[in-house]
């Protein structure tokens, strides 16, 4: 069997540990790999001959981290083995803190060399050792990105950070999972050198050669070590701590288990040396993995999510479908969005318009775009120009030639779309594939103005483009796989995360938030508190309460979409009070949202909110007796979760991974929960649809329980336990 880690003596007198693991295109520390590199670092302490060690990789990048899935196998294993699964993962994590303390404490110098991105596990690897060199490389990422999928840094690396910079310099990396380009690492003392990526290992090896005993000892293994901004019981390090918990608990409001644990590793780590530190370290990170909310985290945000852009849902047997010259009909916001970050991907892209002057001001959005990129220092003006020259901006649909993949982005009206559909396809060979980027219009339809209905496919960008992950593709009832293929690779190659759904009215995303904003809305004209149903939005982990984000989306969008619904269901509308409180603001008073400074809130010059626009107790009288906060919340998850499962059940979603994952990345739905499906299955069948009974008979049908949670509460089961591909694993 191939080692992950191999070793070479240069010169004698240096042990040169090269990380390479064997099929991966990306190192991660599995099981085999850490007890490799266990036994490598072993084998130079004990040989007298060797002065120092350096630790490098074999591949562009150091590593991506600690394998997850490995950490799920090690618990399914005990468990299938009738043992204590929580003993073993607490074992497994020892181990992996006995190899790194070994590093620091073996008494020689240890240098580590990361060629590329180090995350993780691996970034933690590179924090053990004596010194930390990186190449100039300005497109690596260092970090640890763990608690955004639902753990915290556990090898380590929460114990050393904190040791390093102190709990306010080492916040940004551990609670908010930043990642850094090695120019800021080393500003923030993270990284000692810098170095031309062909000098990288040389200029290591010619420190450890070089460095002293006393270079080969860790700062908080020296007498007289001093925690950085002071520990937690001295009168300089407690605001730290009691303000930086006030303050993340006031980001996160308290229902992220990893962020909970976190803080406590860090509190109770202060106070003890660095081995009783890394022991607390492990129990609260085994505490984590055990607890289902930071399962179904890790199931959604890595493993699931890793499982769909790597194409479990991909339509088998057909080819590379990568998109060489790109299409852009609309040089509007979203337009000029999608031409951005397709450039920024390398794709050749022609963004159309009416006329120049409306082209000319879309690719002046994508030349803002990146000048504000160039500020931030995420890249250089000449990568700037490279991607703003790849980006052509006309009317002249004959500009089109040559294009595999259009997408069309303009107004939200089935003629003007039928209309550049048809213009654009007049200049495309017969098998380009061609996509309307709509939320709401039905694809099928739209699917009529094109020759080829085959070949015709829908993609629901988020707003803004550059910044939201997420793009929906809707399945028309005539697309073909090629279509598919093509929409999932294109997404792939910008570096989004999409989901496949079936062609239905408002799709999967949309259908699920607008009944969220709905309840939010319907609430205030039952007499509820405002702030109570903002408030219990963002307790239960919403990003956004209902009515902030109807008046960020626009309570005159919300309008129109309701006026339209009802004009294309007729009388199977379900009159809702929320669509009169929308008239009485937008229709009646003007109060458009956000974008008029006026909506549910009030906002200053600036567009900043300033609170609930008094006047709105005035028209709709809050409650003499409120309801429950839990009852509100309940209310506004449940909502948004059973039109989940009904888009389940009526088949426009096929896969309740992405489902959950889109649920999360496209609308933020309490992420803690791993998405409605898993929060459905961490509350049970049962529970949930004892819940929906109380709410139909309080509020009506729309809380009804859908057909499929009624027979999983019968019969014992789960979403994940009947509906999981597991075959689809993620590799």
């Amino acid at each position: 069997m191939t080692e992950a880690f191999t070793t070479r003596i240069d010169g004698g007198d240096v042990a040169v540990l090269t990380f390479d693991l064997p099929g991966r295109s990306m190192n991660v520390l599995d099981e085999a790999g850490i007890q490799s590199l266990s036994t490598q670092v072993e084998a130079a302490l004990t040989n007298d001959a060797v002065k120092g060690i350096v630790i490098t990789s074999g591949k562009p990048d150091m590593g991506g981290g600690v394998d997850l899935n490995m950490l799920a196998e090690i618990r399914l294993k005990a468990e299938a083995a009738g043992g204590n699964p929580a003993e073993a993962l607490f074992g497994f994590v020892m181990a992996l803190h006995g190899v790194y303390r070994r590093i620091e404490t073996g008494g020689k110098p240890v240098a580590v060399a990361t060629p590329g991105t180090a995350l993780g596990g691996v970034f933690e690897l590179l924090l053990a050792g004596h010194r930390r060199f990186a190449a100039d490389n300005p497109k690596a990422k260092l970090g640890l990105p763990e608690v955004m999928v639902g753990v915290f840094p556990g090898a380590g690396g929460t114990t050393r950070l904190v040791r390093m910079l102190g709990l306010l310099g080492a916040a940004p990396l551990l609670l908010e999972g930043k990642l850094l380009d090695p120019k800021k690492a080393k500003a923030n003392l993270i990284i000692d050198e810098i170095v031309p990526a062909d000098e990288l290992v040389q200029k290591a090896i010619d420190w450890a050669r070089a460095a002293t005993p006393a270079d080969a000892v860790k700062p908080w293994d020296a007498k007289g070590f001093k925690f950085p901004g002071g520990a937690p019981y001295t009168p300089q390090g407690m605001p730290n701590f009691l303000g930086g918990a006030a303050m993340t608990h006031g980001k996160t409001a308290g229902v992220m288990p990893q962020v909970n644990a976190m803080l406590s590793a860090i509190y109770e780590g202060a106070m003890v040396p660095m081995d009783a530190a890394l022991r607390i370290e492990a129990r609260w990170f085994t505490h984590v993995l055990m607890d289902p909310r930071s399962s179904a985290m890790i199931r959604s945000l890595f493993i699931n999510k890793q499982a769909i852009e790597k194409g479990a849902n991909r339509p088998a047997g057909v080819p590379d479908m990568k998109t060489k010259k790109l299409g852009v009909l609309g040089a509007g916001m979203m337009g000029a969005g999608v031409a951005y970050v397709s450039a920024n991907a390398g794709i050749e892209v022609v963004l159309i318009d009416r006329d120049q002057a409306a082209a000319d001001k879309g690719k002046a959005t994508i030349a803002g775009l990146l000048e504000e990129s160039v500020g931030k220092k995420r890249m250089t003006k000449e990568a700037a120009e490279a991607v703003l020259a790849r980006v052509t901006a006309t009317p002249d649909y004959a500009a089109l030639k040559g294009c595999d993949f259009v997408i069309e982005a303009v107004f939200e009206d089935p003629k003007i779309k039928a209309e550049a559909t048809q213009k654009a396809e007049a200049h495309l060979a017969p098998d380009a594939i061609f996509a309307t980027n709509t939320s709401t219009l039905p694809i099928s339809g739209l699917a009529r103005a094109s020759r080829d209905a085959r070949n015709f496919i829908g993609v629901h960008f988020f707003s803004p483009v550059h910044k939201m992950n997420l793009v929906e593709i809707i399945k028309g009832k005539e697309t073909g796989d090629a279509a598919v293929a093509k929409a999932l690779d294109y997404v792939r190659q910008i570096r989004k995360t999409p989901i496949v759904v079936n062609d239905a009215r408002f799709f999967y995303a949309n259908r699920c938030i607008i009944p969220y904003l709905n309840e939010g809305i319907r609430m205030v004209a039952e007499g509820v508190e405002p702030a109570l149903i903002d408030n219990a939005a963002k307790n239960a982990g919403m990003p956004v309460g209902p009515l902030q984000l109807t008046d960020e989306t626009s309570l005159e969008l919300g309008l129109k979409i309701a006026t339209a619904t009802r004009t294309a269901m007729g009388a199977a509308y379900p009159e809702s009070p929320a669509d009169d409180v929308l008239e009485e603001l937008a229709g009646k008073r003007g109060r458009l949202g956000r974008k008029s400074k006026s909506g549910f809130y009030v906002y200053d010059e600036a567009g900043k909110r300033q609170g609930i626009w008094p006047e709105l107790r005035q028209i709709w009288p809050p409650a003499a007796d409120q309801p429950a906060a839990a009852e509100v919340t309940n209310r506004l998850l449940l909502i948004q979760a059973l039109e989940a499962v009904r888009a389940l059940e009526e088949g426009v979603l096929t896969d309740i991974r992405e489902g959950d994952v889109g649920a999360i990345m496209g609308w933020g739905f309490a992420p803690w929960s791993g998405g409605p499906f898993s929060w459905l299955d961490l509350m049970g069948a049962k529970k949930a649809v004892a819940l929906c009974d109380e709410l139909t008979a309080k509020f009506g049908d729309r809380f009804a329980a859908p057909k499929i949670l009624r027979e999983l509460a019968a019969k014992g089961e789960s979403f994940y336990g009947r509906f999981a591909p597991q075959e689809k694993a993620a590799a």
